[in-house]
């Protein structure tokens, strides 16, 4: 069946980045046009310290040439690809993202991340959530997902990668979110990981570490509480940033009440780099991201 030349054929994402270099957007227009392409967002940024271009494009496929998908696309921009040496991506704009969520005992970003899903507010599809705990198991089966228990010990640790990653690559998971999954993953992981999986944790790092953060603040009378989201790296806790975000406290609020502005603060720091990621709009630059917004 032959389409009708005003119905799309599909709406897809588009983003990249390489070295700085005239002719670059042109090529990808040129593209886009060959393939009958309109866009509806085009975002570039150039970092002129880095010497580096970084372009995000969300564009429509005419139908007229009958249906076209991103496996076709993508395989078809590599010619482009290769010409500037460009680092590149291309996705169907609707496709959910299969997400892996993994938790310990605090639920506050879990509980968020499912609901928002639920609703349609990420745009996720959560195949499984593993624990080392059995805490989240309740709430993970009213969402009527699976849950997966693989607990953690020094001893075990080797062999509980391994199943996790068993799951990433069986389940074909393009995103690993760490929802307060309170275990350090070992460096192999983190490699294997790389560009797709995102942890989130107060703010107060580096000043109080270990166990009860937010009470060390109280203790200080700290007037702002705050989150960071970035990606995982074997460099602990210093990953590229995605999204932080405060919230000021004073002198009325207790320790609980101290701990429900952070629990608040990280839930939605979170939410929102993984859905800036899941739409391609994070791209990373070194040790740090470029973020279309």
């Amino acid at each position: 069946m032959v389409l009708p030349a005003s119905t799309p054929s599909g709406d897809f994402v588009l983003i990249l980045s390489c070295h700085d270099r005239p002719g670059i957007v042109h090529a990808v227009t040129g593209f886009l046009v060959s393939h009958g392409g309109n866009i509806l967002e085009s975002q570039q940024f150039n970092d002129q310290l880095a010497d580096r271009f970084f372009m995000r494009i969300d564009f429509v496929v005419d139908g007229s040439r009958g249906p076209v998908d991103a496996d076709t696309l993508r395989a078809d921009f590599a010619a482009v690809a290769r010409e500037f040496a460009m680092e590149y991506d291309l996705w169907d704009s609707a496709a959910p993202y299969r997400t892996l969520i993994m938790v310990s005992k605090h639920l506050h970003c879990l509980n968020d991340l499912l609901f928002r899903a639920s609703t349609n507010s990420l745009q996720l599809e959560v195949p499984v959530v593993v624990s080392n705990h059995l805490d989240a198991e309740p709430l993970v089966r009213s969402y009527g997902l699976e849950f997966r228990h693989i607990p953690v010990t020094p001893d075990t640790k080797p062999e509980a990668e391994a199943e996790l990653m068993r799951l990433v690559d069986d389940l074909g998971i393009h995103l690993v979110v760490l929802a307060r999954y309170m275990q350090v993953l070992s460096d192999d992981l983190c490699k294997k990981l790389s560009g797709r999986a995102i942890n989130i944790h107060h703010s107060f790092l580096p000043s109080f570490k270990g166990a009860k953060p937010y009470h060390q603040a109280f203790d200080r009378g700290v007037k702002l509480v705050g989150a960071t989201a970035h990606y995982v790296t074997s460099d602990l806790d210093e990953g590229p940033i995605i999204e932080q975000d405060v919230m000021r406290v004073d002198h009325t609020y207790d320790q609980d009440q101290l701990v429900s502005a952070g629990r608040d603060v990280e839930a939605q720091v979170l939410s929102r780099a993984v859905r800036w990621h899941s739409q391609s709009r994070i791209l990373l630059n070194g040790r740090g991201t470029v973020g279309f917004r």
